[in-house]
């Protein structure tokens, strides 16, 4: 009975979600809540979502602070000269603007939230496209895969949450999985090469010049890996965050315009905004390295490295307190929304486990896996992130079915923590999934039908994923 009610639990909250017939704080709280009651465990449900609470208080203030703290790099132009350095390197060689969209999206990807990583990406790279004519769905799955890749960081969501899932801890997860994701990031780089490469057969190397004076007649969308085009008959005239941009260019005219920089041409970021501190650059870059570095070595919990590292920021960039709250008050939504599905997340765990349900659940899937492929759980866990996570969201696999599987792979002799890094290896995939709010971000800001995007991008973002799979069963991490 319990295994029944277990997975009638996880397939109510994963309808409910999928259908957008409740968000998923609600879902996390109210299912498991509901559930805890029929399986007769009513009066234990405090004890429950106080446990759970108890485990994941250090991961919420991690994810807090860590998105306060990144939130205030961009703002203050961290990551203005990179995005600047990369346009200059693009020029108006397609090979090198669709290098430069995978390493522009992996950079921008370190603050954690999609959305502000596809907003500044396409801001920058889209009049270039646009003017070349080059491929948007290029620029978006390029772009989704590199912010897949990086997703993986603590402070991204996945692992977070397979840490809150397991119970175990973030960096645990995290810093032996870094050779392999490397390997996944340069799979990344090495396919941008590819496809600019493609792109440049096509459509040839101009120079800057050449680029500005063209006509936006139409964009052209590329379905397929081979010759197949389909062709788009859209206007360039509203060219959504390039159309500025654009527009200006067009007004600077002939032979002037080819000794002109690209970073004066095409801004990603705005290069006017009072929260610059150009001054205080090099206080935030060291600080940065500094506090990643200590991340990587351990020397402080993460919670504990980002809390200190959002105070130094905002107490050093932004001296007066009504500009710390503004800061705080610009980031409140994203750290708000984070940090209230964790605490969330502790009710659904905490009845999942407390109740017995996700023990019975995991001796039925261990007495349906075959005894052969008991041993490899790491792999199968792994595979199965891939369908997983596309056509479900982060919170419903990691909170509803990655237990289920740690505890099928404990009974095989495989560690949870093996389980939990195999788990995170699908997100390339994930991040173009339609139930991935910031996917909508990147193809509405790129002009791109979602439809196009997904033809696209699934073939590559599977490769990909499988590679970082392989890479850290080789590396002997999974």
């Amino acid at each position: 009975m319990l295994t029944i009610l277990g997975f009638a639990m996880i397939a109510t909250f994963l309808v409910l979600i999928m259908m957008k017939k409740m968000s998923p704080i609600a879902a996390l709280v109210l299912i498991p809540a509901l559930f805890c009651v029929f399986v007769g465990k009513g009066a234990h449900l405090g004890d429950y979502v106080i446990d759970g609470v108890s485990s994941l208080a250090p991961t919420a203030a991690m994810l807090m602070f860590a998105i306060v703290y990144f939130g205030v790099m961009i703002d203050v132009g961290l990551f203005d000269p990179i995005v600047r350095a990369i346009l200059r390197f693009c020029k108006a060689d397609p090979m090198r603007i669709v290098v430069g969209t995978a390493l522009l999206a992996a950079i921008v990807s370190l603050d954690g939230d999609g959305s502000t990583t596809f907003m500044i990406t396409v801001s920058a790279m889209y009049p270039l496209y646009k003017r070349l004519k080059m491929s948007l769905v290029v620029m978006t799955g390029v772009a989704a895969m590199a912010n897949g890749v990086m997703n993986t960081l603590p402070w991204g969501g996945p692992t977070a949450r397979a840490a809150t899932a397991l119970k175990v801890d973030a960096t645990d997860i995290f810093v032996p999985m870094i050779p392999a994701l490397a390997v996944g990031l340069l799979a990344v780089v090495v396919l941008a090469y590819v496809l600019g490469l493609r792109e440049r057969r096509r459509l040839g190397t101009l120079t800057l010049d050449e680029a500005l004076v063209r006509e936006p007649e139409s964009e052209t969308v590329l379905v397929g890996a081979g010759s197949g085009t389909k062709s788009g008959t859209k206007s360039g005239a509203g060219a959504g965050a390039g159309a500025g941009a654009a527009s200006g260019d067009d007004r600077s005219g002939g032979g002037a315009a080819a000794d002109a920089e690209p970073d004066d041409d095409f801004q990603g970021l705005d290069p006017n905004r009072a929260t610059l501190r150009p001054k205080l650059y090099w206080f935030n870059a060291l600080l940065t390295v500094a506090l990643l570095t200590a991340m990587i070595m351990e020397l402080l919990p993460i919670p504990v490295l980002f809390l200190i590292g959002a105070a130094l920021a905002l107490t050093v960039n932004f001296p007066h307190i009504p500009d710390q709250k503004a800061r705080i008050a610009a980031h409140a939504d994203n750290v708000l929304n984070v940090s209230g599905m964790v605490f969330a997340a502790a009710v659904f765990t905490g009845v999942l486990t407390g109740t017995g349900m996700v023990d019975h659940m995991a001796n039925w899937l261990v007495d349906t896996i075959p005894d052969g492929m008991g041993p490899h759980m790491g792999l199968v866990t792994g595979l199965l992130s891939l369908p997983l996570t596309y056509f479900m969201s982060n919170d419903g696999f990691y909170f509803g079915i990655l237990p289920v599987l740690a505890e099928a792979g404990q009974a095989h002799g495989v560690s949870t923590i093996e389980i939990a890094r195999a788990s995170i290896v699908g997100q390339p995939l994930h991040m173009s999934s339609p139930l991935v709010p910031a996917v909508y971000v990147l193809v509405g800001m790129a002009k791109v039908e979602f439809g196009d995007h997904t033809k696209f991008v699934v073939k590559w973002a599977v490769l990909t994923s499988l590679v970082i799979l392989a890479a850290g069963i080789l590396f002997g991490i999974i």
